[in-house]
């Protein structure tokens, strides 16, 4: 299978995360602007508002993060130096928008599959497919591994490897992948995921029902990104974070 890559970026070179790692809010900040540019492009690029809302939300999170105003500004800071997010000062309030694809030098695929790492923590390849539907639809599951063993076989001079694959956990079926972006990854320290083997639903099933759920996320995030413009417009305080 080919896959194409981008042109170089001009400016700086290609960032080398095993030089400087993400921290947790930074990796927080990165996956919810990819991730509401694709399910939200209405709103899309975010209100500092609407940016902690999506940090903070309680689902499609692992972990469920709490970050305060000033770490999600000290993020988007350290972001910005990266050149990983632009800012925009057009319309009533500040936006910010990532910049994430050009900066690191990946194809649009690899950046959907970084992302949804960041966001949800280690996943298989079939795991990945099914999460980022509604960013992007990947042909079947050896596509997507393709991508990932091509992050995980990245050379130095292309801005080194950003993924690996995981040991197998007990019971499991198939090994998970995890992102490089905050560092090398303590496999010690991650959670086991539930075995599935003693299930009945078959792959359809599985499908079917991911396919309700991001339907009614996707839902929940319009009617949520809706209200925060509501209230922004009208310079009402905000609703409640979660």
């Amino acid at each position: 299978m080919t896959l194409e890559h981008p042109t170089s970026p001009a400016g700086p070179r290609v960032h080398r995360f095993d030089q400087r790692p993400l921290s947790v809010p930074e990796a927080r900040v990165l996956g919810t602007l990819m991730e509401k540019a694709r399910t939200v492009p209405d709103s899309y690029p975010l209100t500092l508002n609407s940016l902690q809302s999506g940090c903070n939300q309680k689902s499609s999170r692992e972990p469920v993060l709490s970050l305060t105003e000033g770490e999600i500004g000290e993020a988007i800071d350290g972001l910005r130096q990266l050149h990983m997010l632009v800012e925009t000062s057009g319309g009533r309030v500040t936006r910010y928008e990532h910049n994430f694809q050009r900066a690191v030098g990946v194809p649009e695929q690899s950046a959907v599959l970084l992302g949804m790492l960041v966001l949800r923590g280690p996943q298989t390849a079939g795991e990945l497919r099914l999460n980022t539907e509604r960013w992007y639809k990947f042909l079947d599951i050896a596509s997507v591994d393709a991508f990932l063993e091509e992050l995980q076989d990245r050379s130095p001079e292309k801005g080194g490897v950003l993924v690996v694959k995981l040991p197998r956990a007990p019971g499991a079926r198939e090994q998970r992948w995890a992102h490089l972006l905050c560092g090398p990854v303590d496999v010690n320290a991650l959670s086991v995921p539930a075995s599935h083997s003693g299930s009945s639903a078959t792959e359809d099933e599985v499908i079917a029902l991911t396919r309700r759920v991001a339907s009614l996320e996707e839902t929940v995030e319009h009617l949520r990104a809706q209200l925060q413009n509501l209230h922004e417009q009208l310079g009402l305080s905000q609703p409640g974070q979660g």
